[in-house]
C-alpha cells in the first residue's frame, strides 16, 4: 500500500509506485494509458497487473491537461424534461462508447449564459469535443460567437452553414407536411395549426410545412394559434382560443406543432366535452412521453433521437481526431451538414 509522511496510508497510489512495482519508468506506465500501442503486450501486461494490484486509477482529468485533449466529450441539452433530449443523449453516450469515449452531460436550460459556462468549463477540461443543441438563430448567433474556439464544436437539433460547423438536424417542413398530408387523408379539411414564437426554427419549418401542403391541396387554414411557448399549460390555452371555430364545425382538423401543445390542446378540448378524434383530430410533434402517455394517445411525428446524438457524437470525434489523421496523410476532415427525416406515428388522436 502507499505511504505518506508518518507512514500513513495515501488516499490514492501514484504513478510513479505503479513504475517501481512492475519494474519500469514512469513514462512506460504513461504509455500504458495514453499511447498502448507504443508499449510491447509483455510490458503492458506487467504495468496492468501491477496498477490492479495497488489499486492505481488514472487521473483523466489530469492525463488530459497533460496530453492537451481527453477521451472524454461535453452534451449541453436544452430541455432534460423533454424526451427527445433524453434520446440525443443516450444515441450520443452510445456512438461515445464505441469511440472509446465517455460523454458529459449539461442543462443548459435554453438558456444562453448557462449554456457558454458549460462550454468554457469542457473547454477548460480540455474535452476532446463539445456538442450542443439549439432552437433558434439568434441563440446560434450567441453560442458560436461566443463559444471557446480550440474545442470542437457540433450543433445538434439545428442546420448549422458547414463552413464553420458540422451539425446534425430534422427535416421539420417534412415532418409537418407528413401531419397534415396525413389528417386530409383520413377526410378531415378544415384545419388549424397551433405553434409558438416563430422564431423558433422548429416552430416556422413546421408552420411551412403545413401551410405547403394545404396550398397544394387549394385550401387556406382556417385558423392558426400562437401561444408565448410550446408546453402543455401554452396548449390547454389554445385549446380556448379554438373551441368556438370547433364548435361551429369550422375546424375538423389540427396540427400541434409539439407533443406538449397536443396533450395540453387535448386536455382542454376533453374539459369542454369536445370529442377527440371524434369532432376534431389532432397530430403533435416529437414522439415523446407525452405522445402516449395521456388518455388519448397521439398521432404524431417522430424524430430520430437517438439517430441524431449518434450521428453527431461520430462527427464529434472525427473532428477531433483530425490532427492525428493529418499526420498520418489521411483526408482532412470536412464540415457536413446531416438533415434527417422524421416518421408518421398513427395513435387515437388522429386514426
Amino acid at each position: 500500500m502507499a505511504r505518506t509522511a508518518g507512514n500513513r496510508p495515501s488516499t490514492r497510489p501514484s504513478m510513479s509506485e505503479v513504475a517501481r512495482l512492475a519494474g519500469v519508468s514512469p513514462g512506460t506506465v504513461s504509455h500504458v494509458l495514453n499511447h498502448p500501442g507504443r508499449v510491447t503486450p509483455a510490458t503492458r501486461e506487467r504495468v496492468e497487473r501491477a496498477m490492479a494490484e495497488i489499486g492505481y486509477r488514472p487521473n483523466r482529468i489530469a492525463s488530459s491537461l497533460a496530453a492537451g485533449r481527453s477521451r472524454v466529450l461535453g452534451l449541453v441539452l436544452t430541455d432534460l424534461g423533454n424526451s427527445l433530449f433524453v434520446d440525443i443523449a443516450r444515441g450520443a453516450g452510445a456512438a461515445a462508447a464505441a469511440a472509446g469515449m465517455n460523454v458529459i452531460l449539461a442543462d443548459g436550460d435554453n438558456h444562453v449564459g448557462r449554456e457558454l459556462e458549460h462550454l468554457e468549463m469542457f473547454s477548460e477540461l480540455r474535452v476532446a469535443g463539445a456538442l450542443i443543441t439549439l432552437s433558434d438563430d439568434e441563440h446560434m448567433a450567441a453560442i458560436t460567437q461566443a463559444a471557446p474556439r480550440e474545442t470542437p464544436l457540433v450543433l445538434v437539433n439545428f442546420t448549422a452553414p458547414t463552413d464553420r460547423y458540422c451539425s446534425v438536424a430534422v427535416d421539420n417542413v417534412l415532418g409537418a407536411r407528413l401531419a397534415t398530408e396525413h389528417l386530409l387523408s383520413t377526410g378531415r379539411r378544415r384545419l388549424a395549426f397551433v405553434g409558438g414564437p416563430d422564431e423558433l426554427r422548429p416552430i416556422h419549418d413546421r408552420r411551412a410545412g403545413f401551410r405547403a401542403v394545404l396550398a397544394a391541396a387549394g385550401l387556406e387554414p382556417v385558423l392558426e394559434v400562437d401561444p408565448p411557448a410550446v408546453n402543455r399549460s401554452d396548449g390547454f390555452e389554445a385549446a380556448g382560443a379554438l373551441l368556438a371555430a370547433i364548435r361551429a364545425g369550422r375546424i375538423d382538423g389540427v396540427v400541434a406543432a409539439t407533443d406538449l401543445l397536443a396533450a395540453g390542446l387535448i386536455q382542454g378540448l376533453a374539459e369542454a366535452d369536445v370529442d377527440v378524434p371524434g369532432t376534431v383530430a389532432v397530430t403533435g410533434y416529437d414522439d415523446n412521453q407525452a405522445a402516449w402517455d395521456g388518455p388519448v394517445p397521439l398521432t404524431t411525428i417522430a424524430q430520430p433521437g437517438e439517430q441524431m446524438g449518434r450521428l453527431a457524437t461520430e462527427l464529434t470525434v472525427e473532428e477531433a481526431r483530425a490532427p492525428e489523421r493529418a499526420v498520418a496523410g489521411e483526408a482532412e476532415h470536412e464540415h457536413r451538414a446531416v438533415v434527417l427525416e422524421p416518421r408518421l406515428v398513427v395513435r387515437a388522436s388522429a386514426p
